[in-house]
């Protein structure tokens, strides 16, 4: 759930850096380089949202952009919380807003992302987030481990959609914990 000290919004230029740290931070995501996410964040507002704190700092992020050969497919390519910003639902809000604001423009119908076996936390966040729209999730292997040049895991591609109803809140979504959440395996 998002606290009235955090705000949520399209990301500015100047919050490339604070995307890269916390990216950086977590430990989990593949980090590129810190140009990369300057570009993004001038680049892909539009399909991106920050979260910030009372001081107007970035503390949570998620970037994303729309298929080119799929309009009105958005594709989340990362998502990061601050470490002492985690599980309190955060990533969720964040997911939630954007497409909120991507289906008020009438870009959107269908969200994807990679997911990693061993990323957890993700595979609760989209599957909350399915159930949250009312949509359907498919998963399915889209980039096996062999295909990676360097030691990677294998990615499976989460579809979910189509989308157009509003979120259905529940104690689950509002107040998600990733610590505390069930598998979606």
């Amino acid at each position: 759930m998002v606290r009235p000290e955090e705000h949520l919004e399209e990301p500015t230029i100047e919050d490339g850096a604070s995307a890269w740290r916390i990216a950086r931070d977590s430990c989990v995501l593949d980090v590129n380089s810190s140009y990369s996410y300057l570009l993004w964040c001038r680049d892909f507002a539009a399909t991106s949202v920050v979260a910030r704190d009372e001081q107007g700092e970035a503390v949570a992020f998620v970037t994303g952009y729309i298929r080119p050969e799929l309009p009105g497919t958005l594709v989340i390519w990362q998502i990061a919380v601050d470490e002492a910003r985690r599980g309190r639902g955060l990533a969720g809000a964040m997911l939630d807003h954007l497409t909120a604001r991507l289906l008020s423009r009438g870009v959107l119908q269908h969200l994807e992302t990679t997911i990693s076996a061993e990323n957890e936390a993700s595979h609760r966040l989209f599957l909350s987030f399915a159930q949250r729209h009312g949509a359907q999730l498919e998963r399915e292997l889209l980039f096996p481990a062999r295909l990676f040049p360097d030691t990677h895991e294998s990615e499976h591609l989460y579809r979910i959609g189509p989308l157009g109803q509003p979120p259905v809140p529940s104690p689950e979504a509002q107040h998600l914990d990733t610590r505390h959440a069930r598998s979606a395996s």
